[in-house]
């Protein structure tokens, strides 16, 4: 009731708050129209500088997992990062750096949903994340091998969220690169020569 008497005694403060509202709530629907929420498959299309990847994602097993890669797709933040550390028969990891390996922004962690049936086995994307278990944020995986030991058990698991349905010719060439320790940053596994992720698109739905 005070709220009320507030809105009717304060036009002009009521008006603000209504445009701020409907501002907010026009920007969240075009964001999830832009997402598509209706797609339960959506695919994404993975221009890198060795070629393309289109994967395939689920968001009938891992909904928050996609809306949130779709969310920095859809944004643009994906495009022109590296893959910055690569492990020949475990994982090519990126999503997170620019060429200069500066960290680029991320929208917050996100809940782990690595135990909805799907396994790091060779060709799925997954999320990465610190040690605790809801850390992952924007920086994903390809699992280069059937990787069990990052399924969840007794632990917490690294969350699959789909898997590559065009290009896997193209993520085996990236696997096979060399890679170094990095005095700069100190990180082992980064690669020679940057591998870029120059564009991620969502595809139309089909």
């Amino acid at each position: 009731m005070q709220f009320f008497c507030n809105l009717i005694t304060t036009p002009k403060i009521t008006r603000t708050f209504l445009l701020g509202l409907a501002l907010f709530s026009s920007v969240a629907f075009t964001k999830n129209l832009a997402i598509d929420p209706t797609n339960i498959y959506p695919k994404v299309k993975l221009e890198t500088s060795m070629g393309v990847i289109i994967v395939e994602l689920d968001r009938v097993k891992a909904p928050m997992t996609v809306d949130n890669f779709l969310t920095y797709v859809v944004t643009g933040e994906y495009n022109n990062t590296i893959f910055h550390r690569i492990v020949e028969d475990f994982i090519v990891q990126g999503g997170g750096y620019d060429a200069d390996f500066i960290p680029k922004k991320t929208n917050g962690d996100i809940i782990n949903e690595s135990g909805n049936g799907l396994k790091n086995e060779i060709g799925t994307i997954a999320m990465a994340k610190e040690n605790r278990p809801h850390t992952a944020n924007r920086q994903f995986f390809f699992n280069i091998n059937d990787n069990t030991n990052l399924d969840p058990g007794r632990r917490w698991g690294y969350a699959v969220f789909g898997m590559i349905m065009e290009g896997e010719e193209v993520l085996e060439a990236i696997a096979k690169v060399k890679t170094e320790y990095n005095e700069a940053i100190g990180w082992e596994n980064v690669p020679l020569a940057p591998i870029i992720l120059i564009k991620a698109t969502l595809l139309p739905s089909e």
